[in-house]
């Protein structure tokens, strides 16, 4: 499990790293700060998945969930989105150090 989660958030990490890369080209080329919205970012990669979330969303869970929680999650820039999806599956996955040491009989 471990292992999943450690993939994960190594995925998280680089799709991040390619989000803040192309908002970083996209700044330079415009001569101003631009960072993506996830939404638009979700939206340009695969828009039936977005459609297929948000109608599933407000339907099972709650319509306030998706009115407010992920419409400010969806406005937020997609690398740092990506930064604290990566942070979090690291963080779940750590495996703590022995307190007693390597050389504990």
């Amino acid at each position: 499990m471990r292992f999943l989660l450690r993939l994960a958030s190594l995925f998280a990490l680089a799709v991040a790293v390619i989000a803040g890369t192309i908002d970083s080209i996209q700044s330079v080329a415009s001569s101003q700060v631009v960072m993506t919205p996830m939404a638009d970012a979700w939206q340009d990669v695969s828009p039936a998945t977005l459609t297929a979330l948000q109608s599933s969303l407000s339907y099972y869970i709650h319509p306030r969930f998706y009115a407010f929680i992920f419409q400010w999650l969806m406005l937020q820039p997609a690398f740092a989105v990506f930064l604290v999806l990566s942070l979090l599956f690291w963080m779940i996955g750590y495996k703590k150090p022995p307190v007693a040491g390597r050389f504990t009989a």
